[in-house]
């Protein structure tokens, strides 16, 4: 791809220095995960050091896996890097937008940057469909945005792009001067402004003019003339910041309510589409597109602006736009026929999207066999053979023993996957034909990614491989997850360590799938409840450390077998397990010592460390790996002089195990709520429970973290009753007046309680309150939808999730977040989605 970027070009593009110089490497990826590593002879690893992890920790893990060229800002040995090639700089992220910069300046090509609050991502993908037919265009990847997503974006131009759509987020002043270095657009968009990020910025106007530095040497930008205070700032940059540098900034404008270049005349929607008619250059001009929410229309908007400033004819626009298609955010992940696992990113269908695809299904490590089914590329301005030699190549460097081709384009080049004996393929010429032979073709226990242009439909596929349970299905966000944790390591002092607790079925979001994200985002600790959990988990590939709250003495010796570690709470459980360690002749083993401090479940009392240390000093067998206790109520300030007589107990409990010890144990009290607020209880390490899931029992954190948990499901029938009628059991619900209701496929066997009856709380529908009418059924519960015409059988109910918080349904039940949570019963379905 990058046939011209060498380490010596980027050792002139950053002005580093070698500390270790081999050859002069062709270089075609960057990499700053060295857990993705797929072309290591050509690969860059670039040591990223950040708040929450230094990259340099994970140098020598990328030479193992055959990286030969490093980018490091802090001096190293580098004799064990034999025959690499190691750049020092003062700063890796600095570095690497400055190769990107470098890298964007062999282009002259046109490219479009895109900023605002809103909108960015989808318009930049509705740009790529509209425009990669005619341009050879490439993309950021998903919503790579920031600091480090821009410039690894840019590195993907190659000598074939013909057009590059970037997209720009900022946080805080300064960011967009990098930025803008390292896009360098000739037409910008500005898609609208809002609140959204405005933490770091004094004012509204203050984050326009620190977005508008994108266009500072842009020839073009689009906007919306009706974002008033948008408009103001543009034409104050435009007349202040442009007005001198003999380089005026063409604008291009459109508007509902304003003289602009393309002026809006008529709105209407009908049949799930809208039709859009305009204002051109004098000429009357329409669109229709296949949405009818506000947000699309103004990204439709965008995207026509933008065509008509690259010269496309009207007609051509017009036939365009009535094929757009959404655009999806996420990878589904969810429970497939015959302990399969489905990777659902059908409509994303492309080289770049398809390397993160392969990437997450290389995750799945709790499956032994790895299957993927591809549909022809289309679109790609890539010649066929070439196209698929790169996609035979990029799936060949995995654990992927399966490839299941389909369309004719992929047929006809299935000499391109031949060439790698280790992989098994098959091909259709069509979605039909596959489906026609599906029966002859066994899926079982395997990690399936599902990936096919929309023409295939693929959709098709889907249904007959996922696992049929039940209509409601809970989808957890697992990039909420992630973000959640990122906001707690924040607030950690340097060094903290983090357990996370998966126990009750990771509170009723998956165990496995949630373990195993933690686990690649480098959790120290994993804690369940009881063994079995831990088993499981070991079973599904999870190699980290597991804390097993509450074992069984009898089940000692199955923990060992599968390095679990235990907490000990009293003698009998220390004896206990000392005498199956020595059994067993295992030396040094991991166990959690756990102390009563005041919650009086389990644990040694003070009374009780005496005894517990004569034992500790006849036990070569064991080693403690750390100390802890619990806290009762740190979500409490009103109780916070308990909380500090407890922190002052478990300081002293733990000295006087310690003082017995040759080492010392990690020591852990703060739970999710006190991690915030009391940072002086973080000692050695923090166990982030509820809070990782999206609840802050202590308010501390609420504002800052996403729930990630949606509950939905369908409306399986719509009655009329008339007035006087009563619904449901017991007949505890007369209708007043006529009523429309909606029967809903959840009762209280799904974990919806029976508290929430009777109007006791409401279900979303088209984004309107829908409130429970008569009593909870086991599986159903009825919905008065009399002031939602619009709403119709099969339609989805949102019964809690980030619009309806599950914290609220706590309190109409009179429970707390965590029944609600760990409630949901296990026969409803989990679909897991991931920002790409």
């Amino acid at each position: 791809m990058q046939k011209n970027d060498t380490v010596k070009k980027m050792q002139e593009s950053c002005h580093g220095e070698w500390l270790a110089f081999h050859d002069n490497s062709i270089i075609k990826d960057l990499v700053i995960d060295s857990r993705k590593i797929t072309q290591a002879e050509n690969a860059l690893f670039i040591a990223i050091k950040t708040p929450l992890r230094n990259g340099h920790g994970f140098i020598q893990n990328a030479y193992e896996k055959g990286i030969r060229n490093f980018l490091v800002s802090e001096k190293m040995d580098t004799t064990l890097l034999v025959q690499a090639n190691v750049l020092l700089v003062k700063d890796t992220l600095t570095a690497l937008q400055q190769i990107a910069a470098a890298h964007r300046k062999q282009f002259r090509i046109p490219v479009i940057g895109i900023t605002g609050s809103n909108g960015k991502t989808i318009v930049k993908e509705w740009l790529h469909q509209l425009l990669n037919n005619i341009y050879n265009t490439v993309r950021s990847p998903k919503s790579f945005n920031s600091q480090i997503g821009v410039p690894l974006s840019v590195w993907l131009l190659d000598d074939k792009s013909r057009l590059g759509i970037f997209e720009a987020g900022i946080s805080q002043p300064g960011e967009m001067d990098k930025l803008e270095s390292i896009i360098q657009p000739t037409i910008g968009v500005f898609t609208n402004i809002g609140e959204a990020h405005s933490e770091g910025f004094l004012s509204l106007r203050q984050k326009i003019n620190e977005k508008l530095l994108l266009f500072r040497h842009a020839e073009k930008l689009v906007y919306c003339r009706d974002h008033l205070e948008l408009h103001e700032c543009i034409a104050q940059y435009t007349h202040a910041l442009r007005g001198n540098s003999g380089t005026p900034l063409q604008l291009f404008t459109w508007s509902q309510k304003h003289e602009a270049d393309l002026c809006i005349s008529s709105i209407s929607s009908n049949d799930g589409k809208t039709h859009i008619s305009a204002n051109y250059k004098g000429k009357e001009a329409a669109i229709s597109i296949p949405f009818t929410d506000a947000a699309s229309v103004e990204n439709a908007m965008h995207c026509w602006s933008v065509m008509l400033l690259l010269g496309i004819p009207q007609a051509d626009i017009t036939t365009l736009m009535q094929n757009l298609h959404s655009v999806s955010m996420r990878l589904e992940l969810q429970h497939g026929i015959n302990d399969c696992t489905i990777i659902n990113d059908t409509y994303n269908s492309d080289l770049t999207s398809l390397h993160i695809a392969l990437d997450y299904l290389e995750q799945q490590k709790q499956h032994p066999l790895h299957s993927v089914i591809l549909s022809d590329m289309l679109q790609t301005g890539i010649p066929d053979r070439e196209l698929y030699e790169q996609v035979a190549d990029m799936i060949s460097r995995r654990n992927i023993k399966r490839f299941i081709g389909i369309g004719p384009s992929l047929y006809k080049n299935k000499a391109a996957f031949k060439d790698h004996k280790k992989l098994r393929t098959i091909f259709f010429k069509s979605t039909d034909a596959f489906l026609q032979n599906v029966h002859l073709i066994n899926f079982e226990n395997e990690a399936i990614l599902l990936k096919g242009a929309r023409a295939f439909v693929f959709e098709k596929i889907g249904v007959l491989l996922e696992q049929k349970i039940h209509q409601t299905a809970l989808y957890i966000d697992l990039s909420a997850l992630t973000h959640n944790l990122n906001v707690f390591r924040s607030h950690l002092q340097p060094g903290v360590k983090t357990m996370a607790m998966v126990k009750a079925f990771a509170y009723g979001s998956g165990s496995y799938e949630i373990a195993h994200l933690l686990q690649f985002a480098g959790v120290d600790y994993l804690s369940v409840a009881y063994t079995d959990e831990g088993i499981g988990l070991r079973k599904a590939g999870i190699t980290m450390p597991i804390m097993v709250m509450s074992p069984d003495a009898t089940s000692f010796d199955r923990m060992i077998a599968w390095k679990l570690e235990p907490e000990i709470f009293n003698v009998r459980s220390l004896g206990s397990f000392i005498e199956i360690a020595t059994t067993l002749n295992v030396k040094n083993y991991p166990v959690h010592i756990k102390l009563d401090t005041g919650m009086h479940r389990l644990g040694f009392m003070q009374d009780e460390i005496a005894e517990l240390t004569e034992q500790l000093n006849d036990a070569g067998c064991i080693q403690i790996a750390s100390i802890f206790s619990h806290l009762v109520s740190a979500d409490e300030p009103a109780d916070d002089a308990f909380t500090m007589q407890q922190a002052t107990a478990f300081e002293q409990m733990s000295a006087d195990i310690i003082k017995y010890l040759s080492y010392k144990p990690l020591l852990h009290l703060s739970n999710s709520a006190a991690t915030a607020r009391l940072p002086q209880l973080q000692y050695d390490m923090v166990r982030l429970g509820i809070g990782l899931y999206g609840a802050d029992s202590s308010h501390t954190l609420q504002d800052q973290l996403k729930q990630i948990s949606t509950l939905k499901t369908t409306i399986a029938q719509i009655k009329h009753v008339p007035a006087g009628d009563s619904i449901g059991y017991g007949r505890k619900t007369i209708a007043a007046a006529p009523m429309r209701i909606a029967t809903i496929c959840i009762g209280y066997a799904d974990g919806y309680p029976r508290a929430l009856g009777n109007g006791n709380a409401y279900v979303l529908i088209h984004g309107k309150k829908a409130k429970t009418t008569g009593i909870i059924c086991m599986d159903m519960c009825m919905v008065d939808i009399t002031h939602i015409p619009e709403a119709k059988e099969g339609d989805e109910a949102i019964l809690f999730g980030p619009e309806l918080p599950v914290t609220d349904l706590a309190v109409w039940a009179d429970t707390i977040p965590y029944e609600m949570m760990t409630g949901i019963s296990q026969r409803v379905k989990r679909i897991y989605t991931n920002e790409q």
